[in-house]
Protein backbone atom coordinates (compact mmCIF):
# COMPACT_ATOMS: atom_id res chain seq x y z
CA UNK A 1 0.00 0.00 0.00
CA UNK A 2 1.28 3.48 -0.82
CA UNK A 3 1.10 5.83 2.17
CA UNK A 4 2.18 9.45 2.55
CA UNK A 5 3.60 10.34 5.95
CA UNK A 6 3.38 13.86 7.35
CA UNK A 7 6.99 14.28 8.47
CA UNK A 8 7.57 17.18 10.85
CA UNK A 9 11.21 16.36 11.54
CA UNK A 10 10.44 15.03 15.03
CA UNK A 11 10.97 11.56 16.40
CA UNK A 12 7.28 10.57 16.35
CA UNK A 13 6.62 11.16 12.65
CA UNK A 14 10.06 9.77 11.77
CA UNK A 15 9.32 6.51 13.57
CA UNK A 16 5.87 6.42 11.94
CA UNK A 17 7.58 6.51 8.54
CA UNK A 18 10.13 3.88 9.58
CA UNK A 19 7.44 1.52 10.91
CA UNK A 20 5.44 1.72 7.70
CA UNK A 21 8.52 1.21 5.54
CA UNK A 22 9.59 -1.79 7.63
CA UNK A 23 6.07 -3.21 7.26
CA UNK A 24 6.59 -3.27 3.51
CA UNK A 25 4.52 -0.24 2.50
CA UNK A 26 5.47 2.16 -0.28
CA UNK A 27 6.14 5.27 1.83
CA UNK A 28 6.41 8.88 0.68
CA UNK A 29 7.42 11.62 3.12
CA UNK A 30 5.66 14.98 2.93
CA UNK A 31 6.66 17.98 5.04
CA UNK A 32 4.69 21.19 5.40
CA UNK A 33 6.37 24.57 4.92
CA UNK A 34 4.04 26.82 6.87
CA UNK A 35 5.71 30.19 6.42
CA UNK A 36 7.95 31.95 3.92
CA UNK A 37 11.53 31.06 4.76
CA UNK A 38 12.72 34.09 2.79
CA UNK A 39 10.80 36.72 4.77
CA UNK A 40 13.43 36.97 7.49
CA UNK A 41 11.63 34.79 10.01
CA UNK A 42 14.16 32.31 11.32
CA UNK A 43 12.39 31.03 14.43
CA UNK A 44 9.06 29.31 14.28
CA UNK A 45 8.72 27.28 17.40
CA UNK A 46 9.97 23.72 17.34
CA UNK A 47 7.83 22.52 14.47
CA UNK A 48 8.24 23.07 10.73
CA UNK A 49 11.32 25.29 11.03
CA UNK A 50 13.99 25.07 8.30
CA UNK A 51 15.92 22.86 10.69
CA UNK A 52 12.93 20.57 11.15
CA UNK A 53 12.43 20.27 7.40
CA UNK A 54 16.10 19.40 7.06
CA UNK A 55 15.77 16.76 9.81
CA UNK A 56 12.81 15.25 7.96
CA UNK A 57 14.82 15.15 4.74
CA UNK A 58 17.74 13.42 6.52
CA UNK A 59 15.42 10.79 7.98
CA UNK A 60 13.85 10.18 4.58
CA UNK A 61 17.29 9.72 3.01
CA UNK A 62 18.26 7.35 5.82
CA UNK A 63 15.09 5.32 5.27
CA UNK A 64 15.47 5.38 1.50
CA UNK A 65 12.07 6.96 0.86
CA UNK A 66 11.21 9.96 -1.34
CA UNK A 67 10.60 13.25 0.45
CA UNK A 68 8.78 16.37 -0.70
CA UNK A 69 8.16 19.77 0.91
CA UNK A 70 4.74 21.33 0.37
CA UNK A 71 4.34 25.11 0.62
CA UNK A 72 1.15 25.48 2.65
CA UNK A 73 1.70 29.03 3.88
CA UNK A 74 -1.56 30.39 2.49
CA UNK A 75 -3.61 27.48 3.81
CA UNK A 76 -1.92 27.74 7.21
CA UNK A 77 -2.66 31.46 7.45
CA UNK A 78 -6.28 30.99 6.37
CA UNK A 79 -7.18 27.93 8.45
CA UNK A 80 -4.95 28.32 11.51
CA UNK A 81 -3.35 31.73 12.08
CA UNK A 82 -6.25 34.02 11.11
CA UNK A 83 -8.81 32.09 13.23
CA UNK A 84 -6.31 32.12 16.12
CA UNK A 85 -6.11 35.92 16.02
CA UNK A 86 -9.87 36.33 15.60
CA UNK A 87 -10.67 34.03 18.52
CA UNK A 88 -8.39 35.92 20.92
CA UNK A 89 -9.88 39.23 19.77
CA UNK A 90 -13.31 37.77 20.59
CA UNK A 91 -12.22 36.83 24.13
CA UNK A 92 -11.88 33.11 23.36
CA UNK A 93 -8.84 30.86 23.78
CA UNK A 94 -8.28 28.79 20.62
CA UNK A 95 -6.50 25.49 19.97
CA UNK A 96 -4.65 25.95 16.67
CA UNK A 97 -3.34 22.36 16.62
CA UNK A 98 -6.89 21.08 16.09
CA UNK A 99 -7.38 23.27 13.02
CA UNK A 100 -3.96 22.27 11.71
CA UNK A 101 -4.81 18.59 12.02
CA UNK A 102 -8.21 18.84 10.37
CA UNK A 103 -7.67 21.45 7.67
CA UNK A 104 -4.07 20.69 6.70
CA UNK A 105 -2.97 17.19 7.68
CA UNK A 106 -6.25 15.43 6.98
CA UNK A 107 -7.64 17.54 4.16
CA UNK A 108 -4.79 19.13 2.26
CA UNK A 109 -2.35 16.25 2.70
CA UNK A 110 -5.00 13.69 1.80
CA UNK A 111 -5.70 15.65 -1.39
CA UNK A 112 -1.99 15.92 -2.19
CA UNK A 113 -1.54 12.26 -1.35
CA UNK A 114 -4.05 11.33 -4.02
CA UNK A 115 -1.71 12.99 -6.49
CA UNK A 116 0.87 10.38 -5.51
CA UNK A 117 -1.71 7.59 -5.81
CA UNK A 118 -1.52 7.14 -2.03
CA UNK A 119 -4.48 5.64 -0.22
CA UNK A 120 -3.64 6.84 3.30
CA UNK A 121 -2.02 9.68 5.22
CA UNK A 122 -0.01 8.72 8.30
CA UNK A 123 1.06 11.00 11.14
CA UNK A 124 2.98 10.64 14.37
CA UNK A 125 -0.06 11.10 16.60
CA UNK A 126 -0.53 8.95 19.69
CA UNK A 127 -4.00 7.71 18.75
CA UNK A 128 -5.55 4.58 17.24
CA UNK A 129 -8.23 3.68 14.71
CA UNK A 130 -10.40 0.59 14.62
CA UNK A 131 -13.16 -0.53 12.28
CA UNK A 132 -16.50 -2.20 12.80
CA UNK A 133 -18.84 -3.58 10.18
CA UNK A 134 -22.41 -2.26 10.15
CA UNK A 135 -25.36 -4.59 9.47
CA UNK A 136 -25.47 -3.22 5.90
CA UNK A 137 -21.86 -4.30 5.37
CA UNK A 138 -20.40 -0.78 5.45
CA UNK A 139 -17.27 -0.06 7.46
CA UNK A 140 -17.41 2.39 10.35
CA UNK A 141 -14.24 3.90 11.75
CA UNK A 142 -13.60 4.55 15.43
CA UNK A 143 -11.03 6.83 17.00
CA UNK A 144 -9.34 5.61 20.19
CA UNK A 145 -6.89 7.04 22.69
CA UNK A 146 -3.25 6.10 22.22
CA UNK A 147 -1.88 3.31 24.42
CA UNK A 148 0.45 5.80 26.14
CA UNK A 149 -2.07 7.83 28.15
CA UNK A 150 0.58 10.41 29.03
CA UNK A 151 1.10 11.16 25.34
CA UNK A 152 -2.42 10.47 24.04
CA UNK A 153 -3.40 13.01 21.34
CA UNK A 154 -6.92 11.89 20.47
CA UNK A 155 -8.19 15.14 22.05
CA UNK A 156 -6.67 17.04 19.11
CA UNK A 157 -8.30 14.80 16.50
CA UNK A 158 -11.99 15.05 17.41
CA UNK A 159 -12.85 17.02 14.24
CA UNK A 160 -12.01 14.12 11.92
CA UNK A 161 -14.93 12.68 9.96
CA UNK A 162 -15.50 9.17 8.67
CA UNK A 163 -13.91 9.90 5.28
CA UNK A 164 -10.79 11.29 6.93
CA UNK A 165 -10.56 8.45 9.44
CA UNK A 166 -10.85 5.96 6.58
CA UNK A 167 -7.68 7.43 5.08
CA UNK A 168 -5.79 8.06 8.33
CA UNK A 169 -3.04 5.91 9.80
CA UNK A 170 -1.42 6.32 13.24
CA UNK A 171 1.51 3.86 13.30
CA UNK A 172 2.77 4.76 16.79
CA UNK A 173 -0.61 4.69 18.53
CA UNK A 174 0.12 1.27 20.03
CA UNK A 175 3.54 2.34 21.37
CA UNK A 176 4.72 4.27 24.39
CA UNK A 177 7.02 7.26 24.00
CA UNK A 178 9.88 5.19 25.41
CA UNK A 179 9.25 2.50 22.80
CA UNK A 180 9.21 5.12 20.05
CA UNK A 181 12.58 6.49 21.11
CA UNK A 182 14.00 2.98 21.50
CA UNK A 183 12.85 2.16 17.97
CA UNK A 184 14.46 5.35 16.66
CA UNK A 185 17.75 4.47 18.36
CA UNK A 186 17.65 0.90 17.09
CA UNK A 187 17.12 2.11 13.51
CA UNK A 188 19.77 4.82 13.65
CA UNK A 189 17.43 7.79 13.27
CA UNK A 190 19.29 11.03 13.98
CA UNK A 191 16.21 12.53 15.70
CA UNK A 192 15.95 9.77 18.32
CA UNK A 193 16.73 12.17 21.18
CA UNK A 194 15.15 15.29 19.70
CA UNK A 195 13.00 17.10 22.32
CA UNK A 196 9.25 17.16 21.91
CA UNK A 197 7.47 20.27 20.70
CA UNK A 198 5.23 21.91 23.29
CA UNK A 199 4.58 25.54 22.39
CA UNK A 200 2.37 26.80 19.58
CA UNK A 201 4.67 26.69 16.58
CA UNK A 202 3.98 30.21 15.29
CA UNK A 203 4.30 31.83 18.75
CA UNK A 204 7.58 30.31 19.93
CA UNK A 205 8.12 32.78 22.76
CA UNK A 206 4.59 32.33 24.12
CA UNK A 207 3.79 36.05 23.78
CA UNK A 208 0.35 35.66 22.19
CA UNK A 209 -0.62 39.30 22.74
CA UNK A 210 2.42 40.62 20.88
CA UNK A 211 1.82 38.21 18.01
CA UNK A 212 -1.84 39.24 17.76
CA UNK A 213 -0.98 42.95 17.87
CA UNK A 214 1.51 42.46 15.05
CA UNK A 215 -0.94 40.49 12.92
CA UNK A 216 -3.96 42.74 13.57
CA UNK A 217 -2.97 46.36 14.02
CA UNK A 218 -6.48 47.73 14.42
CA UNK A 219 -6.94 49.97 17.48
CA UNK A 220 -7.45 48.08 20.74
CA UNK A 221 -9.56 50.00 23.27
CA UNK A 222 -8.73 49.75 26.96
CA UNK A 223 -11.41 48.40 29.24
CA UNK A 224 -12.40 47.70 32.80
CA UNK A 225 -11.31 44.92 35.13
CA UNK A 226 -14.27 43.96 37.32
CA UNK A 227 -15.10 41.86 40.35
CA UNK A 228 -17.98 39.40 40.18
CA UNK A 229 -20.16 42.11 41.77
CA UNK A 230 -19.29 44.53 38.98
CA UNK A 231 -16.94 46.77 40.93
CA UNK A 232 -14.18 48.33 38.83
CA UNK A 233 -10.75 47.51 40.30
CA UNK A 234 -8.49 48.18 37.35
CA UNK A 235 -8.11 48.65 33.61
CA UNK A 236 -6.73 46.46 30.84
CA UNK A 237 -5.25 47.09 27.40
CA UNK A 238 -7.22 44.48 25.44
CA UNK A 239 -9.17 41.32 26.26
CA UNK A 240 -6.87 39.37 23.91
CA UNK A 241 -4.17 39.70 26.57
CA UNK A 242 -6.08 37.43 28.95
CA UNK A 243 -7.46 33.92 29.19
CA UNK A 244 -9.79 32.32 31.72
CA UNK A 245 -7.77 30.93 34.61
CA UNK A 246 -4.91 33.41 34.19
CA UNK A 247 -3.34 34.69 37.40
CA UNK A 248 -0.11 36.41 36.41
CA UNK A 249 0.09 39.72 34.61
CA UNK A 250 -3.17 41.18 35.92
CA UNK A 251 -1.47 44.23 37.40
CA UNK A 252 -3.74 44.21 40.46
CA UNK A 253 -3.03 44.54 44.15
CA UNK A 254 -5.12 42.17 46.27
CA UNK A 255 -4.83 40.40 49.64
CA UNK A 256 -5.82 37.13 47.93
CA UNK A 257 -4.73 35.63 44.59
CA UNK A 258 -7.05 36.70 41.78
CA UNK A 259 -7.76 34.80 38.59
CA UNK A 260 -9.50 35.73 35.37
CA UNK A 261 -12.96 34.17 35.61
CA UNK A 262 -14.72 35.71 32.60
CA UNK A 263 -13.95 37.66 29.43
CA UNK A 264 -16.55 39.73 27.60
CA UNK A 265 -15.54 41.02 24.17
CA UNK A 266 -18.84 42.89 23.69
CA UNK A 267 -18.50 44.90 26.90
CA UNK A 268 -14.68 44.82 26.67
CA UNK A 269 -14.37 43.68 30.28
CA UNK A 270 -12.24 41.26 32.25
CA UNK A 271 -13.78 39.77 35.39
CA UNK A 272 -11.57 38.41 38.16
CA UNK A 273 -12.14 36.50 41.38
CA UNK A 274 -10.72 33.86 43.75
CA UNK A 275 -9.76 30.44 42.42
CA UNK A 276 -12.99 28.82 43.60
CA UNK A 277 -14.89 31.18 41.28
CA UNK A 278 -13.39 29.25 38.35
CA UNK A 279 -15.21 26.05 39.29
CA UNK A 280 -18.23 25.12 37.22
CA UNK A 281 -20.40 22.05 36.83
CA UNK A 282 -22.24 23.06 33.64
CA UNK A 283 -20.82 23.32 30.15
CA UNK A 284 -22.32 24.11 26.75
CA UNK A 285 -20.58 23.67 23.42
CA UNK A 286 -21.33 24.22 19.75
CA UNK A 287 -20.01 23.21 16.31
CA UNK A 288 -20.05 19.60 17.43
CA UNK A 289 -18.47 16.82 15.39
CA UNK A 290 -19.74 13.34 16.20
CA UNK A 291 -17.66 10.29 15.32
CA UNK A 292 -20.06 8.00 17.16
CA UNK A 293 -23.88 8.30 17.31
CA UNK A 294 -25.12 11.36 19.20
CA UNK A 295 -25.64 10.32 22.85
CA UNK A 296 -29.14 10.66 24.27
CA UNK A 297 -29.99 12.98 27.14
CA UNK A 298 -29.21 11.29 30.46
CA UNK A 299 -26.21 9.38 29.08
CA UNK A 300 -23.15 9.31 31.35
CA UNK A 301 -19.90 10.01 29.53
CA UNK A 302 -16.35 11.14 30.32
CA UNK A 303 -15.59 14.71 29.25
CA UNK A 304 -12.16 16.28 28.74
CA UNK A 305 -11.98 20.09 28.59
CA UNK A 306 -8.25 20.59 27.97
CA UNK A 307 -5.51 18.51 26.43
CA UNK A 308 -3.92 17.81 29.84
CA UNK A 309 -7.21 17.74 31.77
CA UNK A 310 -8.11 14.55 33.62
CA UNK A 311 -11.39 13.36 32.02
CA UNK A 312 -14.32 13.80 34.37
CA UNK A 313 -17.67 12.05 34.60
CA UNK A 314 -20.60 14.04 33.28
CA UNK A 315 -24.22 13.57 32.24
CA UNK A 316 -25.56 14.72 28.88
CA UNK A 317 -28.35 17.24 29.48
CA UNK A 318 -29.23 18.07 25.89
CA UNK A 319 -27.59 17.51 22.56
CA UNK A 320 -28.09 17.38 18.81
CA UNK A 321 -25.86 17.32 15.76
CA UNK A 322 -24.49 20.80 16.46
CA UNK A 323 -24.84 21.58 20.17
CA UNK A 324 -24.17 19.99 23.56
CA UNK A 325 -24.96 20.66 27.21
CA UNK A 326 -23.49 18.53 30.00
CA UNK A 327 -23.40 18.56 33.79
CA UNK A 328 -20.29 17.35 35.60
CA UNK A 329 -20.57 15.17 38.68
CA UNK A 330 -17.88 17.28 40.37
CA UNK A 331 -17.00 20.97 39.78
CA UNK A 332 -14.33 21.51 37.14
CA UNK A 333 -11.88 24.41 37.09
CA UNK A 334 -10.90 26.49 34.06
CA UNK A 335 -13.64 25.60 31.60
CA UNK A 336 -12.54 28.05 28.92
CA UNK A 337 -14.55 29.41 25.98
CA UNK A 338 -12.78 28.59 22.71
CA UNK A 339 -11.22 25.41 24.03
CA UNK A 340 -12.57 22.00 23.08
CA UNK A 341 -14.63 19.53 25.06
CA UNK A 342 -14.07 15.97 23.85
CA UNK A 343 -16.33 13.15 24.98
CA UNK A 344 -15.25 9.57 25.61
CA UNK A 345 -16.64 6.22 26.58
CA UNK A 346 -13.72 4.10 27.68
CA UNK A 347 -10.94 4.91 25.21
CA UNK A 348 -13.35 5.62 22.32
CA UNK A 349 -13.82 9.22 21.15
CA UNK A 350 -17.54 9.93 20.82
CA UNK A 351 -17.02 13.42 19.41
CA UNK A 352 -16.34 16.93 20.53
CA UNK A 353 -17.05 20.59 20.07
CA UNK A 354 -16.06 24.12 21.05
CA UNK A 355 -16.85 25.43 24.50
CA UNK A 356 -19.17 28.46 24.51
Amino acid sequence: MRIVVAMSGGVDSSVAAALLRDAGHDVIGLSMQLYDQNDGQTTFGSCCTPGDLNDARKVAVHLGIPHYILNLKQQFNRHVVEPFVAEYRNARTPIPCVQCNGALKFETLVSRGHGFDASHVATGHYARISTITKPNGQQKYRLHRGIDRQKDQSYYLFTLNQEQLAQANFPIGNLSKLEVRDYAHAHGLAVADKPDSHEICFVPDGDYARFIDERDQSPVPSGEILTAKGDVIGRHQGVHRFTVGQRRGLGLSSPIPLYVTKLDATRNTVTVGPREALERTHLSASRMNWIEPVPASGTTIMAQVRSQHMPAEAVVLATDENRLAIEFEEPQAIITPGQAVVLYTGDIVLGGGWID
